[in-house]
């Protein structure tokens, strides 16, 4: 997608309120994590406290991968037990990508925004977490390249085991990129390796992400391009955050958006945040774990099964 620039996206006040231009709202105390003794004593079928989950779906043109997508996700989704839904930003593609949303039908409440006169992949995620009605938000690409399993386990690291930011991660055991050219190959290693001194994550060029939302009070987001994740990376400092392995697919239809004017967009971006983290304090609430905002723990593979 094309990304036009933009001003910065902050919160004018407390946690409480209303992001500026955005209409996010997100909650004023973290989540409460539970025990799994507490977690096991839940009547069945019920997960009490449980926080609303929020998928969020970005899309331009995706009118062909879009629907099977759509039907697998919420089949994981609706095998659960707590509160789900998908929120779906669509930039007017002109193939009919929201029609095509908004005509599959889903066991999960389903939401489909349209953007008329602005494009842009990190804006878009933007407005869809402004959208979310859920504690937890998870960001992934509507191509077919993220595959729904990971979805669960990613929620798992953010619910259960307290992470604020967890991420799906190519570049640990069990994670891999499939059916890439070698000159990709080559621009998203040497993109993480440019990277690496602002975050000890393993994969911070992911799109493929979940977070606790309030971690976005934190900190203006101000992103260019579309590597949101390195965003609230630095600039939230997420602690801890955990990675999760998986197997990135090419793209099941349509053709990938990456092009030099991306590649100049990122250099861009990525000059931002080291003037941000060499001239700005760490957020308030931010908590220990080195230059990235990691844990200090070490990233555990979490058992999809369990």
């Amino acid at each position: 997608m094309t990304e036009r620039p933009s001003a910065a996206w902050a919160p004018p006040g407390p946690v409480e309120s209303v992001y500026a231009g955005r209409g996010l709202s997100v909650p004023a105390e973290p989540m409460q994590t539970r025990t799994k003794a507490e977690r096991a004593s839940l009547p069945s079928g019920e997960n009490e406290g449980a926080p609303l989950v929020s998928v969020v779906l970005p899309t331009y043109n995706e009118r062909e991968a879009l629907p099977p997508l759509l039907r697998a996700l919420g089949e994981v989704l609706s095998r659960r037990t707590f509160r789900s839904e998908i929120v779906v930003v669509d930039d007017d593609s002109p193939d009919g990508t929201a029609e095509a949303a908004r005509s599959t039908t889903l066991p999960v409440p389903l939401t489909v925004r349209v953007r008329k006169g602005e494009r842009g992949l990190a804006s878009a995620i933007l407005l869809g977490l402004g959208e979310a009605r859920g504690r937890v938000a998870v960001v992934m690409d509507a191509d077919g390249s993220h595959p729904t399993e990971t979805v669960l386990p990613l929620v798992r690291a953010v619910v259960e085991d307290g992470a604020e930011m967890a991420l799906a991660s190519r570049y640990m055991s069990g994670g891999e990129t499939r059916d890439w050219p070698l000159g990709r190959q080559l621009i998203s290693h040497g993109a993480t390796f440019l990277a690496r001194p602002l975050t000890s994550a393993r994969d911070p060029m992911t799109g493929f992400f979940a977070l606790d939302r309030a971690i976005l009070s934190r900190s203006p987001l101000d992103p260019v391009g579309y590597k949101l994740a390195l965003e609230i990376l630095v600039r939230a400092r997420p602690s801890p955050i955990k990675e999760v392995p998986f197997v990135f697919t090419e793209r099941s239809a349509g053709r990938s958006k990456m092009g030099a004017r991306e590649v100049v967009r990122y250099l861009r971006h990525l000059g931002r945040l080291y003037r941000f983290r060499i001239f700005t304090r760490g957020p308030s609430g931010s908590g220990p774990g080195g230059p990235g905002g990691a844990s200090r723990r070490p990233n555990e593979r979490l058992d999809p099964q369990g």
